[in-house]
């Protein structure tokens, strides 16, 4: 079978790879789609914090089921996607019910091989699928749990403020979950046409452009207030250190996006917030759940998302051009 293999930052090959065969409480998929994120741009360039090389990149996947042992009510022929985040099940975090911190978690296209690939193996218990939804909706399920994920952990309530910062695949799905939540949403990037999508496309209500005042902006639409939650889906270390200062006083801060440094703010402008910080990361079950309803329900039109479209032979030439701003990529969709 056909494998894609990121040896090293800014270097794929294809090559060939034995096909998988069934094995107790594991499932065999054969790959339809698979969605670009963050995680493989970033993998890519060489800037991802848990990572090693050679590494076959992808998770954001969907596909038919071929084969299968240990999953009651799935049957070879069904449309599936996977939580791709593998926990031991044993330890204190999953013990408490969050399999996605797990501590000795495997993240398939990050801490192991992933789905670039024509057939893949995992865990039984991985399995999730929803009726109705097409191959495309289905891949875009684990990028859209994420942002399900960190709105649950920032606890939105209806008629709150949300700043969402990072206007990407991740962002988008943050600010959809914290529009269903009932939040009024503050979409900020840097990028002037990824605004112009949240507002033309996801109707969020206000748009701000951090290269701006944005403190003075943002202090003027919550009449003074600022945000009872910000929500971090950029990764960028400067977004980041800003983002403090954008909370209202018993304000939460949750960051999903991740950067490799410290993280240093004021501790007496902090702490006279009484400020709330969590990180948040993967999605849980429930979450996936939550994001299919969603889907079904047309909540979330998350095709919305695909601004490009390639064939699983045009990864390698293609996959740089992904990162350049000026080509307008919001979400890439891999067909195999």
């Amino acid at each position: 079978m056909k494998v894609l293999t990121c040896h090293e930052p800014g270097k794929f090959e294809y090559g060939e790879g034995e096909k998988p065969t069934l094995s107790p409480g594991k499932a065999i998929i054969k790959i339809r789609r698979i969605g670009i994120c963050g995680t493989d741009l970033h993998a890519y360039e060489g800037t991802q914090p848990y990572f090693s090389y050679p590494r076959v990149l992808g998770h954001e996947l969907s596909g038919e089921l071929v084969e299968v042992d240990g999953a009651e009510g799935f049957s070879p022929g069904d449309l599936v996607t996977i939580i791709p985040y593998f926990n031991c099940g044993e330890c204190v975090a999953c013990k408490a019910g969050k399999p996605n911190c797990c501590a000795k978690i495997s993240v398939f296209g990050v801490h192991e091989d992933g789905g670039m690939k024509e057939f893949i193996s995992v865990p039984s218990s991985a399995l999730v699928k929803q009726e109705g939804l097409t191959l495309e909706q289905l891949a875009l399920a684990e990028p859209l749990a994420i942002g399900a994920h960190g709105v649950r952990r920032a606890g939105v309530a209806p008629g709150e403020f949300v700043i969402v910062m990072g206007a990407g695949p991740i962002g988008l799905g943050v600010m959809e979950f914290a529009r269903i939540a009932g939040g009024k949403v503050i979409a900020m990037d840097i990028n002037e046409d990824r605004l112009k999508f949240c507002k033309d496309v996801l109707g969020v209500d206000y748009t701000v452009n951090a290269k701006g005042d944005y403190k003075a902006e943002i202090e003027k639409i919550t009449d003074g207030g600022f945000a009872e939650s910000v929500i971090d889906a950029t990764g960028s270390s400067i977004a980041i250190h800003n983002g403090f200062e954008l909370m209202a006083h018993g304000g939460r801060y949750v960051l999903v996006g991740l950067q490799k440094g410290p993280i240093e703010f004021s501790h007496p402008e902090f702490h006279k917030r009484e400020s709330s910080l969590m990180s948040s990361r993967n999605a849980t079950r429930e979450d996936f759940d939550a994001v299919l309803k969603a889907l079904k329900n047309k909540q979330v039109k998350a095709e919305l998302y695909i601004t490009h479209q390639v064939n699983f032979d045009q990864i390698k030439s293609d996959f740089e051009s992904w990162l350049d701003p000026a080509n307008k990529v919001i979400k890439a969709m891999v067909s195999l």
